[in-house]
Protein backbone atom coordinates (compact mmCIF):
# COMPACT_ATOMS: atom_id res chain seq x y z
CA UNK A 1 0.00 0.00 0.00
CA UNK A 2 1.19 3.52 -0.81
CA UNK A 3 1.04 6.71 1.22
CA UNK A 4 -2.25 7.75 -0.42
CA UNK A 5 -3.94 4.49 0.60
CA UNK A 6 -2.66 4.78 4.18
CA UNK A 7 -3.77 8.42 4.30
CA UNK A 8 -7.26 7.51 3.06
CA UNK A 9 -7.50 4.83 5.75
CA UNK A 10 -6.30 7.37 8.31
CA UNK A 11 -8.94 9.88 7.19
CA UNK A 12 -11.63 7.23 7.55
CA UNK A 13 -10.44 6.40 11.08
CA UNK A 14 -10.01 10.09 12.03
CA UNK A 15 -13.62 10.80 10.96
CA UNK A 16 -14.85 8.98 14.06
CA UNK A 17 -17.02 11.49 16.02
CA UNK A 18 -14.98 11.08 19.23
CA UNK A 19 -11.68 11.68 17.43
CA UNK A 20 -13.17 14.73 15.70
CA UNK A 21 -14.18 16.02 19.14
CA UNK A 22 -10.64 15.50 20.45
CA UNK A 23 -9.27 17.39 17.42
CA UNK A 24 -11.72 20.26 17.97
CA UNK A 25 -10.79 20.50 21.66
CA UNK A 26 -7.11 20.47 20.71
CA UNK A 27 -7.25 23.22 18.09
CA UNK A 28 -9.51 25.39 20.30
CA UNK A 29 -7.20 25.04 23.30
CA UNK A 30 -4.16 25.53 21.08
CA UNK A 31 -5.51 28.74 19.58
CA UNK A 32 -6.43 30.04 23.05
CA UNK A 33 -2.98 29.36 24.51
CA UNK A 34 -1.30 30.74 21.41
CA UNK A 35 -3.23 33.98 21.89
CA UNK A 36 -2.36 34.27 25.59
CA UNK A 37 1.12 35.83 25.99
CA UNK A 38 3.66 33.64 27.78
CA UNK A 39 1.69 30.39 27.50
CA UNK A 40 2.87 28.22 24.63
CA UNK A 41 1.75 24.85 23.30
CA UNK A 42 4.52 23.06 25.24
CA UNK A 43 3.12 24.27 28.57
CA UNK A 44 -0.44 23.30 27.62
CA UNK A 45 0.47 19.79 26.44
CA UNK A 46 2.52 19.33 29.64
CA UNK A 47 -0.50 20.34 31.74
CA UNK A 48 -2.75 17.89 29.91
CA UNK A 49 -0.37 14.91 30.17
CA UNK A 50 -1.56 13.78 33.63
CA UNK A 51 -5.21 14.58 32.80
CA UNK A 52 -5.21 12.34 29.70
CA UNK A 53 -3.43 9.48 31.49
CA UNK A 54 -6.48 7.17 31.35
CA UNK A 55 -8.03 8.44 28.12
CA UNK A 56 -7.93 6.94 24.63
CA UNK A 57 -4.31 7.11 23.31
CA UNK A 58 -5.32 8.03 19.74
CA UNK A 59 -7.68 10.79 20.88
CA UNK A 60 -5.18 12.23 23.36
CA UNK A 61 -2.35 12.33 20.81
CA UNK A 62 -4.64 13.90 18.21
CA UNK A 63 -5.58 16.53 20.79
CA UNK A 64 -1.90 17.22 21.54
CA UNK A 65 -1.14 17.64 17.83
CA UNK A 66 -4.16 19.96 17.50
CA UNK A 67 -2.81 22.07 20.38
CA UNK A 68 0.55 22.29 18.59
CA UNK A 69 -1.03 23.45 15.32
CA UNK A 70 -3.46 25.76 17.12
CA UNK A 71 -0.68 27.34 19.15
CA UNK A 72 1.15 28.24 15.96
CA UNK A 73 -2.05 29.84 14.60
CA UNK A 74 -2.96 31.73 17.77
CA UNK A 75 0.46 33.30 18.33
CA UNK A 76 -0.08 35.61 15.35
CA UNK A 77 -3.14 37.26 16.97
CA UNK A 78 -1.15 38.45 19.98
CA UNK A 79 1.77 39.54 17.81
CA UNK A 80 -0.44 41.62 15.51
CA UNK A 81 -2.82 43.19 18.06
CA UNK A 82 -0.60 43.39 21.16
CA UNK A 83 2.94 43.48 19.69
CA UNK A 84 3.72 40.65 22.14
CA UNK A 85 4.43 37.25 20.56
CA UNK A 86 2.29 34.49 22.09
CA UNK A 87 5.18 32.08 21.41
CA UNK A 88 8.74 32.53 20.17
CA UNK A 89 8.02 31.61 16.53
CA UNK A 90 5.69 34.63 16.21
CA UNK A 91 8.39 37.23 16.99
CA UNK A 92 8.84 38.14 13.32
CA UNK A 93 5.08 38.50 12.80
CA UNK A 94 5.04 41.25 15.43
CA UNK A 95 7.49 43.37 13.39
CA UNK A 96 5.13 43.97 10.47
CA UNK A 97 1.76 42.78 11.78
CA UNK A 98 1.52 45.29 14.63
CA UNK A 99 2.52 48.13 12.30
CA UNK A 100 -0.31 47.09 9.97
CA UNK A 101 -2.76 47.04 12.89
CA UNK A 102 -1.70 50.53 13.97
CA UNK A 103 -2.38 51.75 10.43
CA UNK A 104 -5.92 50.34 10.61
CA UNK A 105 -5.08 47.18 8.62
CA UNK A 106 -5.23 44.69 11.49
CA UNK A 107 -7.99 42.74 9.69
CA UNK A 108 -5.97 41.95 6.54
CA UNK A 109 -2.92 41.16 8.72
CA UNK A 110 -4.92 38.59 10.71
CA UNK A 111 -6.47 37.23 7.51
CA UNK A 112 -3.17 36.70 5.68
CA UNK A 113 -1.74 35.06 8.82
CA UNK A 114 -4.72 32.68 9.13
CA UNK A 115 -4.96 31.79 5.43
CA UNK A 116 -1.17 31.48 5.12
CA UNK A 117 -1.15 29.17 8.14
CA UNK A 118 -3.89 27.07 6.52
CA UNK A 119 -2.07 26.81 3.18
CA UNK A 120 1.24 25.96 4.86
CA UNK A 121 -0.33 23.47 7.25
CA UNK A 122 -2.15 21.70 4.41
CA UNK A 123 0.92 21.38 2.13
CA UNK A 124 3.28 20.51 4.99
CA UNK A 125 0.96 17.80 6.36
CA UNK A 126 0.75 16.20 2.91
CA UNK A 127 4.56 16.36 2.69
CA UNK A 128 4.72 14.66 6.11
CA UNK A 129 2.42 11.88 4.88
CA UNK A 130 4.47 11.25 1.71
CA UNK A 131 7.97 11.58 3.24
CA UNK A 132 7.42 9.64 6.47
CA UNK A 133 7.39 6.13 4.87
CA UNK A 134 10.76 6.80 3.15
CA UNK A 135 12.34 7.98 6.41
CA UNK A 136 10.93 4.88 8.13
CA UNK A 137 12.47 2.58 5.49
CA UNK A 138 15.85 4.24 6.06
CA UNK A 139 15.51 4.05 9.86
CA UNK A 140 14.70 0.32 9.76
CA UNK A 141 18.14 -0.33 8.25
CA UNK A 142 19.90 1.32 11.20
CA UNK A 143 21.44 -0.80 13.97
CA UNK A 144 22.36 0.02 17.60
CA UNK A 145 25.46 2.02 16.57
CA UNK A 146 23.54 4.25 14.18
CA UNK A 147 20.66 4.72 16.64
CA UNK A 148 23.05 5.74 19.42
CA UNK A 149 24.85 8.19 17.12
CA UNK A 150 21.50 9.64 16.03
CA UNK A 151 20.51 10.23 19.66
CA UNK A 152 23.86 11.87 20.41
CA UNK A 153 23.26 14.17 17.44
CA UNK A 154 19.77 14.95 18.78
CA UNK A 155 21.19 15.66 22.27
CA UNK A 156 23.77 18.08 20.94
CA UNK A 157 21.59 19.90 18.42
CA UNK A 158 18.60 20.25 20.76
CA UNK A 159 20.86 21.56 23.52
CA UNK A 160 22.50 24.05 21.16
CA UNK A 161 19.33 25.10 19.32
CA UNK A 162 17.02 25.56 22.33
CA UNK A 163 19.37 27.65 24.44
CA UNK A 164 21.25 30.95 24.17
CA UNK A 165 24.45 29.16 25.18
CA UNK A 166 25.63 25.67 24.16
CA UNK A 167 27.23 25.21 27.59
CA UNK A 168 23.98 26.00 29.40
CA UNK A 169 22.03 23.77 27.01
CA UNK A 170 24.41 20.86 27.64
CA UNK A 171 24.28 21.47 31.41
CA UNK A 172 20.49 21.20 31.25
CA UNK A 173 20.81 18.05 29.11
CA UNK A 174 23.24 16.34 31.52
CA UNK A 175 20.90 17.11 34.42
CA UNK A 176 18.18 15.27 32.48
CA UNK A 177 20.53 12.36 31.73
CA UNK A 178 21.42 12.13 35.44
CA UNK A 179 17.73 11.95 36.34
CA UNK A 180 17.32 9.23 33.68
CA UNK A 181 19.82 7.04 35.59
CA UNK A 182 17.55 6.89 38.65
CA UNK A 183 15.69 3.59 39.07
CA UNK A 184 16.29 -0.05 38.17
CA UNK A 185 19.17 -0.75 35.78
CA UNK A 186 17.70 -2.28 32.60
CA UNK A 187 20.57 -4.75 32.15
CA UNK A 188 21.58 -5.84 35.68
CA UNK A 189 18.35 -5.23 37.60
CA UNK A 190 20.24 -3.29 40.30
CA UNK A 191 18.84 -0.13 41.89
CA UNK A 192 20.68 3.05 40.83
CA UNK A 193 20.65 6.44 42.60
CA UNK A 194 17.45 5.57 44.49
CA UNK A 195 19.05 6.27 47.91
CA UNK A 196 16.82 3.67 49.53
CA UNK A 197 13.62 5.52 48.55
CA UNK A 198 11.09 2.96 47.20
CA UNK A 199 9.25 5.59 45.12
CA UNK A 200 12.43 6.20 43.10
CA UNK A 201 12.84 2.57 42.03
CA UNK A 202 10.53 3.21 39.05
CA UNK A 203 12.56 6.28 38.10
CA UNK A 204 11.46 9.88 37.67
CA UNK A 205 8.06 10.28 35.99
CA UNK A 206 8.45 12.20 32.73
CA UNK A 207 4.96 13.64 33.23
CA UNK A 208 5.85 15.06 36.66
CA UNK A 209 9.08 16.61 35.37
CA UNK A 210 7.42 18.11 32.27
CA UNK A 211 4.51 19.64 34.25
CA UNK A 212 6.88 20.98 36.91
CA UNK A 213 9.39 22.48 34.49
CA UNK A 214 6.98 24.02 32.01
CA UNK A 215 3.95 24.88 34.16
CA UNK A 216 5.10 25.35 37.78
CA UNK A 217 8.42 26.96 36.81
CA UNK A 218 6.76 29.36 34.35
CA UNK A 219 4.04 30.36 36.84
CA UNK A 220 6.65 31.06 39.55
CA UNK A 221 8.78 33.07 37.11
CA UNK A 222 5.81 35.24 36.06
CA UNK A 223 4.72 35.75 39.68
CA UNK A 224 8.26 36.79 40.68
CA UNK A 225 8.23 39.61 38.10
CA UNK A 226 5.34 41.29 39.88
CA UNK A 227 2.59 43.37 38.23
CA UNK A 228 3.79 45.06 35.06
CA UNK A 229 2.26 47.80 32.89
CA UNK A 230 -1.13 47.01 31.37
CA UNK A 231 -0.95 45.65 27.82
CA UNK A 232 -2.47 47.88 25.13
CA UNK A 233 -4.54 45.94 22.59
CA UNK A 234 -4.81 47.51 19.12
CA UNK A 235 -8.44 47.38 17.99
CA UNK A 236 -9.31 45.67 14.69
CA UNK A 237 -10.72 48.36 12.39
CA UNK A 238 -12.53 47.88 9.13
CA UNK A 239 -13.02 44.60 7.28
CA UNK A 240 -11.16 41.41 8.19
CA UNK A 241 -11.08 40.33 4.55
CA UNK A 242 -8.15 40.89 2.22
CA UNK A 243 -8.29 43.04 -0.91
CA UNK A 244 -7.31 41.78 -4.37
CA UNK A 245 -3.94 43.52 -3.95
CA UNK A 246 -3.40 41.79 -0.61
CA UNK A 247 -4.08 38.38 -2.20
CA UNK A 248 -1.67 39.13 -5.06
CA UNK A 249 1.08 40.10 -2.61
CA UNK A 250 0.49 37.17 -0.22
CA UNK A 251 0.19 33.96 -2.21
CA UNK A 252 3.86 33.71 -3.26
CA UNK A 253 5.15 34.40 0.30
CA UNK A 254 2.77 31.68 1.57
CA UNK A 255 4.35 29.10 -0.77
CA UNK A 256 7.92 30.26 -0.20
CA UNK A 257 7.40 30.26 3.57
CA UNK A 258 5.98 26.73 3.44
CA UNK A 259 8.95 25.28 1.56
CA UNK A 260 11.40 27.13 3.83
CA UNK A 261 9.73 26.19 7.12
CA UNK A 262 9.04 22.49 6.52
CA UNK A 263 12.63 21.22 5.99
CA UNK A 264 14.00 23.43 8.76
CA UNK A 265 11.39 22.09 11.20
CA UNK A 266 12.35 18.54 10.25
CA UNK A 267 16.07 19.06 10.95
CA UNK A 268 17.49 17.95 14.32
CA UNK A 269 18.81 21.49 14.80
CA UNK A 270 15.71 23.07 13.30
CA UNK A 271 13.04 25.15 14.94
CA UNK A 272 10.25 27.41 13.79
CA UNK A 273 12.20 30.57 14.71
CA UNK A 274 14.93 29.92 12.10
CA UNK A 275 12.39 29.38 9.32
CA UNK A 276 10.47 32.57 10.15
CA UNK A 277 13.64 34.71 10.15
CA UNK A 278 14.76 33.21 6.81
CA UNK A 279 11.32 33.76 5.31
CA UNK A 280 11.26 37.40 6.45
CA UNK A 281 14.71 38.04 4.98
CA UNK A 282 13.70 36.34 1.70
CA UNK A 283 10.50 38.37 1.35
CA UNK A 284 12.32 41.61 2.10
CA UNK A 285 14.84 40.84 -0.64
CA UNK A 286 12.24 39.76 -3.25
CA UNK A 287 9.53 42.33 -2.47
CA UNK A 288 8.53 44.98 -5.02
CA UNK A 289 7.77 47.24 -2.04
CA UNK A 290 10.94 47.04 0.15
CA UNK A 291 10.23 50.52 1.53
CA UNK A 292 7.17 49.14 3.36
CA UNK A 293 9.22 46.69 5.45
CA UNK A 294 9.41 48.08 8.96
CA UNK A 295 6.20 50.04 8.37
CA UNK A 296 3.69 47.22 7.86
CA UNK A 297 4.43 45.10 4.77
CA UNK A 298 1.88 42.32 4.31
CA UNK A 299 4.58 40.01 2.85
CA UNK A 300 6.38 40.24 6.21
CA UNK A 301 3.34 38.65 7.86
CA UNK A 302 2.35 36.15 5.15
CA UNK A 303 5.75 34.47 4.65
CA UNK A 304 6.86 34.05 8.30
CA UNK A 305 3.44 32.78 9.39
CA UNK A 306 3.46 30.16 6.64
CA UNK A 307 7.00 29.13 7.62
CA UNK A 308 5.93 28.98 11.26
CA UNK A 309 3.10 26.51 10.62
CA UNK A 310 5.01 24.45 8.06
CA UNK A 311 7.77 23.91 10.62
CA UNK A 312 5.20 22.41 13.03
CA UNK A 313 4.43 19.64 10.52
CA UNK A 314 8.15 19.32 9.76
CA UNK A 315 8.86 18.73 13.46
CA UNK A 316 6.57 15.69 13.36
CA UNK A 317 8.73 13.95 10.71
CA UNK A 318 11.68 13.11 13.03
CA UNK A 319 9.32 12.70 15.99
CA UNK A 320 7.09 10.06 14.39
CA UNK A 321 9.69 8.29 12.22
CA UNK A 322 12.78 8.38 14.48
CA UNK A 323 11.40 9.24 17.92
CA UNK A 324 13.52 12.42 18.05
CA UNK A 325 12.07 15.74 19.23
CA UNK A 326 13.40 18.94 17.63
CA UNK A 327 11.35 21.41 19.70
CA UNK A 328 10.08 21.79 23.25
CA UNK A 329 6.51 20.86 22.25
CA UNK A 330 7.76 17.80 20.35
CA UNK A 331 9.63 16.71 23.49
CA UNK A 332 6.43 16.89 25.54
CA UNK A 333 4.51 15.03 22.81
CA UNK A 334 7.17 12.31 22.98
CA UNK A 335 6.44 12.04 26.70
CA UNK A 336 2.76 11.74 25.76
CA UNK A 337 3.50 8.76 23.49
CA UNK A 338 5.52 7.05 26.22
CA UNK A 339 2.75 7.70 28.72
CA UNK A 340 0.60 5.28 26.68
CA UNK A 341 3.41 2.73 26.30
CA UNK A 342 4.19 3.80 22.72
CA UNK A 343 7.66 4.60 21.38
CA UNK A 344 7.65 6.77 18.24
CA UNK A 345 9.96 5.43 15.56
CA UNK A 346 9.99 3.13 12.54
CA UNK A 347 8.50 0.19 14.47
CA UNK A 348 5.46 2.27 15.44
CA UNK A 349 4.49 2.47 11.74
CA UNK A 350 4.65 -1.33 11.60
CA UNK A 351 3.03 -2.19 14.96
CA UNK A 352 0.40 0.55 15.20
CA UNK A 353 -0.17 2.00 11.70
CA UNK A 354 -3.82 2.90 12.37
CA UNK A 355 -2.84 5.27 15.20
CA UNK A 356 -0.02 6.92 13.23
CA UNK A 357 -2.04 7.49 10.06
CA UNK A 358 -5.09 8.61 12.05
CA UNK A 359 -2.85 11.20 13.71
CA UNK A 360 -1.47 12.43 10.37
CA UNK A 361 -4.93 12.51 8.78
CA UNK A 362 -6.40 14.34 11.78
CA UNK A 363 -3.89 17.15 11.18
CA UNK A 364 -5.55 17.79 7.80
CA UNK A 365 -8.95 17.94 9.50
CA UNK A 366 -7.57 20.14 12.28
CA UNK A 367 -6.22 22.53 9.67
CA UNK A 368 -9.71 23.11 8.25
CA UNK A 369 -11.10 23.52 11.79
CA UNK A 370 -8.50 26.18 12.55
CA UNK A 371 -9.38 28.23 9.48
CA UNK A 372 -13.04 28.22 10.55
CA UNK A 373 -12.18 29.07 14.16
CA UNK A 374 -9.70 31.86 13.54
CA UNK A 375 -11.33 34.43 11.28
CA UNK A 376 -15.01 34.44 12.41
CA UNK A 377 -14.13 34.23 16.13
CA UNK A 378 -11.43 36.89 16.16
CA UNK A 379 -13.45 38.97 18.65
CA UNK A 380 -13.46 36.09 21.15
CA UNK A 381 -9.68 35.62 20.91
CA UNK A 382 -9.15 39.35 21.45
CA UNK A 383 -11.23 39.18 24.67
CA UNK A 384 -8.92 36.44 25.97
CA UNK A 385 -6.14 39.04 26.07
CA UNK A 386 -8.00 40.80 28.91
CA UNK A 387 -7.77 37.82 31.31
CA UNK A 388 -5.78 39.00 34.40
CA UNK A 389 -2.43 37.24 34.66
CA UNK A 390 -2.80 36.40 38.40
CA UNK A 391 -6.00 34.45 37.60
CA UNK A 392 -4.36 32.76 34.65
CA UNK A 393 -1.24 31.51 36.45
CA UNK A 394 -3.07 30.63 39.64
CA UNK A 395 -5.30 28.43 37.49
CA UNK A 396 -2.22 26.83 35.91
CA UNK A 397 -0.77 25.99 39.35
CA UNK A 398 -4.08 24.49 40.49
CA UNK A 399 -4.54 22.49 37.29
CA UNK A 400 -0.95 21.17 37.39
CA UNK A 401 -1.33 20.03 41.01
CA UNK A 402 -4.71 18.35 40.52
CA UNK A 403 -3.53 16.66 37.31
CA UNK A 404 -0.48 15.19 39.05
CA UNK A 405 -2.57 13.96 41.98
CA UNK A 406 -5.04 12.36 39.56
CA UNK A 407 -2.30 10.53 37.63
CA UNK A 408 -0.24 9.50 40.67
CA UNK A 409 -1.88 10.12 44.08
CA UNK A 410 1.29 10.28 46.17
CA UNK A 411 2.66 12.87 48.60
CA UNK A 412 6.17 12.04 47.37
CA UNK A 413 5.11 12.79 43.75
CA UNK A 414 3.72 16.17 44.82
CA UNK A 415 7.00 16.91 46.61
CA UNK A 416 8.90 16.10 43.41
CA UNK A 417 6.52 18.33 41.45
CA UNK A 418 7.29 21.26 43.76
CA UNK A 419 11.04 20.54 43.81
CA UNK A 420 11.31 20.32 40.03
CA UNK A 421 9.12 23.42 39.71
CA UNK A 422 11.56 25.42 41.85
CA UNK A 423 14.47 24.04 39.78
CA UNK A 424 12.62 25.12 36.62
CA UNK A 425 12.15 28.61 38.10
CA UNK A 426 15.87 28.87 38.97
CA UNK A 427 16.84 27.66 35.49
CA UNK A 428 14.75 30.43 33.94
CA UNK A 429 16.36 33.04 36.19
CA UNK A 430 19.89 31.99 35.19
CA UNK A 431 19.06 31.50 31.50
CA UNK A 432 19.17 27.69 31.26
CA UNK A 433 16.84 26.15 28.63
CA UNK A 434 14.11 23.84 29.90
CA UNK A 435 13.55 21.47 26.96
CA UNK A 436 16.97 19.69 27.06
CA UNK A 437 16.36 18.39 30.59
CA UNK A 438 13.10 16.76 29.45
CA UNK A 439 14.77 15.39 26.29
CA UNK A 440 17.57 13.95 28.44
CA UNK A 441 15.12 12.16 30.73
CA UNK A 442 13.11 10.73 27.80
CA UNK A 443 15.90 9.70 25.42
CA UNK A 444 18.59 8.94 28.02
CA UNK A 445 17.45 5.35 28.76
CA UNK A 446 17.00 4.66 25.03
CA UNK A 447 20.49 5.97 24.22
CA UNK A 448 21.97 3.88 27.04
CA UNK A 449 20.18 0.79 25.76
CA UNK A 450 21.47 1.26 22.20
CA UNK A 451 25.03 1.94 23.43
CA UNK A 452 25.05 -1.20 25.55
CA UNK A 453 23.73 -3.28 22.66
CA UNK A 454 26.42 -1.93 20.33
CA UNK A 455 29.17 -2.63 22.87
CA UNK A 456 27.81 -6.12 23.60
CA UNK A 457 27.84 -7.00 19.89
CA UNK A 458 31.45 -5.74 19.55
CA UNK A 459 32.52 -7.42 22.84
CA UNK A 460 33.26 -4.10 24.50
CA UNK A 461 35.20 -2.40 21.68
CA UNK A 462 34.24 1.33 21.71
CA UNK A 463 35.72 1.84 18.22
CA UNK A 464 32.70 0.01 16.82
CA UNK A 465 30.82 3.32 17.11
CA UNK A 466 33.11 4.80 14.43
CA UNK A 467 33.30 1.74 12.19
CA UNK A 468 29.83 2.36 10.78
CA UNK A 469 29.97 5.14 8.13
CA UNK A 470 26.50 6.45 9.05
CA UNK A 471 27.28 6.52 12.78
CA UNK A 472 30.69 8.13 12.15
CA UNK A 473 29.12 10.89 10.03
CA UNK A 474 26.45 11.64 12.64
CA UNK A 475 28.99 11.73 15.49
CA UNK A 476 31.21 14.03 13.41
CA UNK A 477 28.27 16.38 12.77
CA UNK A 478 27.48 16.37 16.50
CA UNK A 479 31.11 17.24 17.33
CA UNK A 480 31.12 20.05 14.73
CA UNK A 481 27.83 21.40 16.10
CA UNK A 482 29.62 21.85 19.43
CA UNK A 483 33.06 22.97 18.28
CA UNK A 484 32.31 25.35 15.37
CA UNK A 485 30.10 27.82 17.33
CA UNK A 486 32.69 27.84 20.13
CA UNK A 487 35.55 28.60 17.69
CA UNK A 488 33.52 31.35 15.99
CA UNK A 489 32.66 32.87 19.36
CA UNK A 490 36.31 32.84 20.50
CA UNK A 491 37.43 34.31 17.17
CA UNK A 492 34.86 37.09 17.46
CA UNK A 493 35.97 37.81 21.02
CA UNK A 494 39.59 37.95 19.85
CA UNK A 495 38.66 40.47 17.14
CA UNK A 496 36.94 42.68 19.71
CA UNK A 497 39.96 42.55 22.02
CA UNK A 498 42.31 43.45 19.15
CA UNK A 499 40.11 46.42 18.21
CA UNK A 500 40.11 47.61 21.82
CA UNK A 501 43.91 47.26 21.94
CA UNK A 502 44.25 49.19 18.68
CA UNK A 503 42.00 52.01 19.97
CA UNK A 504 44.13 52.32 23.12
CA UNK A 505 47.30 52.63 21.05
Amino acid sequence: MGSIDFLMQGLAAASDPMLLLYALIGVTLGTAVGVLPGIGPALTVALLLPVTYRLDPAGSLIMFAGIYYGGMYGGSTTSILLNTPGESASIITALEGNKMARRGRGGPALATAAIGSFVAGLIATLLLAFLAPYVVQLALKMGPRENFALMVLAFVTVSAALGDSALRGLTSLFLGLALACIGIDQLTGQARLSFGVPELLDGVEVTTLAVAMFAIGEALAIAAKGPGPADEVTAVKGSVWMSRSDWARSWKPWLRGTFLGFPIGAMPAGGAEIGTFLSYATEKKLSKHPEEFGNGAIEGVAGPEAANNASAAGTLVPLLTLGLPTSATAAIMLAGFQQFGLQPGPLLFATNPTLVWSLIASLLIANFMLLVLNLPLIGLWVKLLTVPKPWLYAGILLFATLGTIGANPSVFELGMLLAFGVIGYLMRIFGYPIAPIVVGLILGPLAEQQLRRALSISQGDPMTLLQSPIAAVMLTIAALALIVPLVLRLRGRGEVLRQIGGDED
